[in-house]
């Protein structure tokens, strides 16, 4: 009696496995085990005193450019925030390998948004006489920004390519060659859009993925020294560069230069940062933000903070700006998959360059790229793209092994 019940339990446990091999499970498709607690609560963290800063920033410049609605700005920006959280926690229960299916249809969608961006777009005027292409207009005055979605397909495009690859990195095709095209195909279309500082950025990802992936690191030092040459030449001659690119250049090495045009935008954001001093002038207290730093809910908000929360303020939110990097890279280390690793170093990295250049910018210390700081500038798709991404590392970390705190 004994074998033949074991022969009945194992031609279930075949028809089963048959079953599932012709489509998918739920248990498939969901993740289980809980989510990393550190990384989940840094992120909250950083979101709350983002909004926070984001009104106080805001509401000058929001009352006098939008009908006297001091809230414009951040009204829109926590709805941006409530489907983006609502967007992270599905996300992070979603098993992050389906991922992989949807990486060829969203690159698609992707490239077709930044070539279409480039003929349809709203019409925001350039210092050269052109247009910035960079928002596609939506029904109901909301605009779409394609960049934004790029960020993540180059993410999930390398991470799916090294992951299949990564035994064949270290030669020039697989590791030098395929992943440069791919770089010069996202940078290329992104360029076109006079969008400068998100072509840096997408260049700076693409070149952490390669590094990480394993990327022959002689061939990579190679391209760093071709890299250097190119920003001392274009340094020592801005005008290789579009006008608005070049005049940005020219102000920022001659601190003199057009103070009412190039340079308005940054020396108020250095006053604000001086006026700031070691404690701030206290938070909703700050004058740069009424009319002297130009849109200050958007690249130059750090210099609002700096303003109204002082040296200290400012070094706490970058402490937590570092704790939530480096805690991606501890469930990074600690994931035995090599895809689902590499989706965490690209969205943490992505995170980390945008805050370095944010704050680099916002000192003076490399010239102005105009981006944005991650949970704290004014921007919708911005804002929902980046909390997607942390519901991807949350699933990952469901699945890492390690202590949940």
């Amino acid at each position: 009696m004994m074998p033949e019940r074991l022969s009945d339990d194992h031609s279930k446990i075949i028809k089963t496995k048959k079953k599932r091999s012709k489509g998918f499970s739920k248990d498939d498709f969901f993740i289980t085990g809980s989510m990393d607690i550190p990384f989940l609560a840094l992120t909250i963290v950083l979101l709350t005193i983002g909004l926070i800063m984001l009104f106080s920033a805001s509401y000058p410049y929001a009352y006098y450019n939008n009908n006297r609605d001091s809230y414009y700005y951040f009204t829109r920006q926590f709805i941006f925030s409530i489907v983006g959280l609502v967007a992270m926690f599905v996300m992070s229960k979603i098993n992050y390998k389906w991922l992989k299916v949807a990486n060829l249809p969203l690159l698609a969608v992707t490239i077709l948004c930044l070539i279409i961006v480039l003929f349809y777009h709203t019409n925001i005027p350039g210092a050269d006489g052109g247009s910035f292409k960079r928002f596609i207009p939506l029904p109901g005055g909301l605009t779409f920004q394609p960049s934004d979605l790029a960020k993540f397909a180059i993410i999930l495009l390398f991470a799916v390519y090294i992951s299949k690859y990564y035994g064949q990195m270290r030669t020039f095709k697989y590791g030098i060659l395929f992943p440069l095209g791919i770089i010069v195909v996202f940078c290329g279309l992104i360029f076109l859009e006079h969008h400068m500082s998100c072509t840096i950025l997408m260049f700076l990802i693409g070149a952490t993925m390669m590094w990480v992936g394993g990327s022959d690191w002689r061939l990579f030092a190679f391209g760093v020294a071709v890299l250097v040459i190119v920003v001392v030449v274009v340094i020592s001659f801005p005008e290789l560069l579009e006008n608005y690119a070049g005049d940005r250049i020219k102000a920022w090495l001659d601190k003199d230069y057009d103070p009412t045009g190039s340079r308005w935008q940054t020396n108020n954001s250095l006053y604000a940062i001086g006026s700031g001093g070691f404690f701030g002038v206290g938070l909703g207290n700050s004058k740069q933000k009424y009319l002297y730093v130009s849109e200050p809910q958007n690249d130059f908000i750090f210099s609002i903070v700096c303003e109204e929360l002082g040296f200290i303020g400012a070094a706490v939110i970058i402490i937590l700006f570092g704790a939530l990097i480096v805690r991606g890279f501890v469930i990074a280390s600690r994931c035995h998959d090599k895809f689902g690793s590499l989706l965490i170093i690209g969205v943490v990295s992505q995170i980390g360059l945008q805050v370095a250049l944010n704050i680099m910018v916002v000192t003076d210390t490399i010239p102005n790229t105009g981006i944005a700081l991650p949970f704290f500038s004014y921007g919708g798709t911005a804002m929902m793209m980046l909390l997607f991404e942390i519901g991807v590392v949350l699933s990952v970390s469901r699945k890492a092994s390690q202590k949940k705190v």
